[in-house]
């Protein structure tokens, strides 16, 4: 069976190609890359292998990636190795101002964590199997994370791969009601910071757009995995684009401690301080989003306009609360 094609997979091949030359202390040769990197074990022929690492091995250095040639004489049967060069591939030490700490701060709180998987950790099992000696400081930085807040993603995403049908609740963008959708999922993507599932509505007998975050309940799979096909031309970010569209910058005014707020003073006007607290003016265009943002800094940040995402600030933190027990303190 042929290996997959596309940009996805691509980048997943150059990614596990990445790890290979990283992760080893020596050079190694053509024909151990083959095996360890899976996409490569799957070519057609040698031929096949040989165009496919030598496209690779370009885009690396387009890339700016030190992809270094060496000669590795009688250890690898007198083969030429190849490895990168980890002086020149990592990062000099960066110096943050106070501000930009207080971004990397609230990041660090966002973004979730995602482990190695699929191909790439196979590519590590393989070059431990064959005893190569790893050095496992250098994956650092290069580690795949997944940015999400939304508790739907995961089983979101497992649908979306299964192309089996869900049901969820699901809250409308105009007056807030829920109601039961059923979906044929079809794709998941990001657009302009929020996560968004294509698919077709069986209730309405149309193609729709759903936002992860109006997604209210669990999600519950319905019948098997493959029950129905994706159409070939199927496009999510297209769909996405097309359906919510550029949404307009408004602004919020709100009152942040001194001291507090930096990622909200930065962007935004400061107007006048009074009592300990500055008052600003913040552009935004999501009003999800900003209560989300808002929301992280707790007592720190007061929303006194517009009322939507002061209402929305008010239901996250009455959420968070609700999670403490009853010393007060979160589990």
């Amino acid at each position: 069976m042929s290996s997959p094609t596309g940009p996805a997979a691509k980048t997943e091949r150059l990614l596990n190609l990445v790890l290979c030359l990283l992760y080893t202390r020596r050079p190694l040769p053509k024909s151990k890359i083959r095996e360890i990197v899976p996409q490569y074990g799957s070519a057609a022929s040698d031929e096949a292998f040989d165009r496919m690492f030598e496209r690779d091995k370009d885009e690396l250095r387009e890339l700016g990636i030190p992809l270094v040639t060496e000669d590795i004489g009688n250890v690898w049967d007198d083969e030429l190795g190849y490895r990168i060069d980890q002086r020149d591939y990592a990062l000099p030490d960066i110096e943050f101002e106070a501000d930009e700490l207080a971004v990397l701060g609230l990041a660090s709180r966002t973004w979730a964590h995602a482990s190695l998987a699929g191909p790439a950790a196979q590519a590590l099992r393989k070059l431990k199997a064959i005893d190569i000696e790893r050095d496992s400081e250098s994956l650092v930085g290069i580690e795949p994370r997944l940015g999400t807040r939304e508790a739907a993603f995961e089983p979101v995403k497992n649908a979306v791969v299964g192309m089996q049908t869900i049901s969820f609740g699901y809250r409308t963008a105009g007056q807030g009601d829920t109601r039961t959708r059923r979906v044929q999922p079809w794709g998941l993507a990001s657009w302009h910071g929020r996560w968004y599932l294509t698919g077709f509505d069986l209730d309405r007998d149309a193609p729709r757009v759903f936002r992860l975050s109006r997604i209210v309940d669990d999600v519950r799979p319905v019948g098997k995995p493959g029950g129905y096909a994706v159409p070939p031309d199927h496009r999510a970010q297209e769909m996405i684009r097309t359906t919510v569209g550029d949404q307009q910058t408004r602004t919020a005014t709100v009152r942040v401690r001194e001291g507090r707020g930096q990622a909200l003073r930065r962007r935004g006007h400061e107007g006048a301080t009074q009592g300990g607290w500055t008052a600003l003016e913040v552009p935004f265009t999501d009003a999800d989003a900003f209560a989300d943002e808002v929301s992280g800094y707790g007592p720190d940040v007061v929303v006194d306009a517009p009322d939507e995402v002061g209402a929305l600030v008010v239901a996250r933190l009455r959420g968070a609360a609700a999670l403490a027990p009853s010393d007060g303190r979160l589990a």
